[in-house]
């Protein structure tokens, strides 16, 4: 494993002793009812923190209490640390961080402006700024590594860049996603300009949203920032009505004739240094309809999202529309070959890294924050991935029983990541279903520092799509600690 550059890094697993004193309970909040209140309540030594907790009344639900105090100032009577970890929304982010106290224990579960990853613009810019600054300093075939997203224009501001391109290649697909919602929301395929005309006048897209709609709303970006007001999981707010006009992957690989795209979770405890985990498990969501380019208009052909495909009359609750990572993998090897697959993985491998990369400089590192993404990534039929949004709040609600424990168990592990209770030496390079898969630099899967001068016989320690036998590695895990306890104390 390649040893972090920055010495005087804290407070993100690498020391403990001083900084992060063990601790009996922990105290936590989140205001999701769904399998993350499930995994929280069930953690030995976690108290949950009422909401509200003072008041007479009954309890307010969404409203979380927080303690604020003016920027600079300590008002009087402040309580320090009423929760140690709080898996908070996006809006209790954006209202409330800049306002609290938080002593050196507590973790909250987003990036200050976590939006410079997970807005679909931002994105965007941020790996066509990256890509540059790679050909510069590296050169075209270093740049090359970042292709992996498909053209893309935002709009309004960048139309006339759009129909520029739009008319050297006429005749193609394009697809409209609004920046900043989820779920498939907002989101229409078109060929045609007068398509963009009818968008910008606010009545494009009713064949896939007509249930969908909502009024925009106008906001005004701070100067020299980007707003910081909303997520691409923000449910309860609209912002601004900013799109993105993207190239459509016409080609997309299909299995049963059915379009798919790949959910991938990857857990960032720090981006200087960037230390980032991947997930064993994700799976493969499929639309519920076989694929064709004839109807553009069918949401149920182009959309994977399960919040659409859940509203199909063919829908099956409890089969839903998903595939374990592993059995896709799998699939794969059987259609395509063991080769092929490793370098398909190590192609999303190189996605995952670049896309962190492109926004590790811009990003408020606060060692009180971790994030876990959900990646969506597209496979084309020459086996190329394509990345399509990062999400900053995935989907912790399953759709079946194989979905519930999938999730279960990565909120699980992902806890033990934060490591709450202290009790990680700081050098683990697998916890549970979590790989470290860059810590300052590539980690390998071989022990030792790899010697990376010719990356000859560097094999990246990630292993999605393999076996996850999490439940035994953290038995290992653990006994092992306890046993060096033992022996130093």
């Amino acid at each position: 494993m390649s040893r972090p550059k920055n010495q005087n890094y804290k407070g993100h697993g690498l020391s403990k002793g001083k900084e992060r004193e063990q601790r009996a309970s922990i105290r936590f909040k989140t205001t999701l009812m769904n399998t993350l209140m499930d995994v929280l309540r069930h953690r030995p030594g976690w108290v949950e923190v009422k909401e509200c907790q003072e008041a007479s009344g009954p309890r307010v639900a969404d409203t979380p209490v927080v303690q604020r105090e003016p920027k600079g100032s300590r008002q009087p009577g402040f309580v320090e640390g009423d929760w140690d970890f709080y898996w908070c929304d996006v809006s209790w982010l954006r209202e409330n961080f800049d306002h609290t106290y938080m002593d050196e224990h507590m973790r909250i579960s987003h990036f200050r402006n976590h939006y410079e990853l997970t807005r679909k613009n931002y994105m965007v810019k941020n790996l066509k700024r990256f890509r540059k600054q790679l050909e510069r300093e590296a050169g075209k075939l270093e740049a090359a590594k970042c292709d992996f997203f498909p053209k893309t224009f935002e709009m309004p501001c960048e139309y006339h860049l759009f129909v520029e391109e739009f008319r050297k290649n006429p005749g193609i697909t394009w697809i409209m996603k609004p920046v900043a919602r989820s779920q498939g929301k907002g989101i229409f395929l078109f060929r045609r300009l007068k398509d963009i005309m009818d968008w910008r006048k606010g009545t494009a897209g009713k064949k896939l949203t007509s249930s969908e709609a909502q009024p925009a709303r106008s906001a005004v970006n701070p100067p020299g920032g980007h707003d910081a007001r909303s997520s691409d999981d923000q449910k309860d707010e609209i912002p601004v009505e900013n799109y993105v006009a993207q190239r459509y992957i016409e080609n997309p690989y299909l299995i049963g004739g059915r379009k798919f795209d790949l959910r991938v979770y990857v857990l960032v405890m720090s981006y200087i240094p960037l230390r980032a985990w991947l997930y064993r498990d994700g799976f493969a969501r499929f639309s519920n309809t076989r694929f064709t380019l004839s109807s553009i208009d069918d949401q149920y052909v182009h959309l994977t999202n399960v919040a659409v495909q859940k509203t199909s009359p063919d829908y099956h609750p409890k089969k839903g529309c998903k595939w374990m990572i592993q059995r896709f993998r799998q699939y794969l090897a059987s259609k395509h070959g063991p080769e092929a697959v490793e370098t398909l993985f190590s192609d999303m491998d190189n996605i995952f890294i670049r896309s962190l990369q492109s926004v590790q400089k811009v990003i408020i590192s606060d060692k009180h924050c971790f994030e876990l993404y959900g990646y969506d990534i597209l496979i084309d039929q020459d086996l190329k991935p394509w990345l399509l949004e990062v999400n900053a709040s995935p989907s912790l609600t399953a759709s079946s029983q194989e979905d519930y424990e999938l999730k279960t168990c990565l909120l699980e592990d992902t806890l033990h990541v934060v490591d709450m209770e202290a009790r990680l030496t700081g050098r683990e390079k697998r916890v549970g279903g979590f790989d470290l898969m860059w810590n300052d630099g590539p980690v390998s899967r071989e022990e030792g520092a790899p010697d990376l001068s010719g990356m000859g016989n560097f094999v990246t320690n990630t292993h999605l799509g393999c076996v996850n036998d999490r439940k035994k590695q953290l038995r290992q895990l653990f006994r092992s600690l306890q046993s060096q306890k033992k022996a130093s104390s």
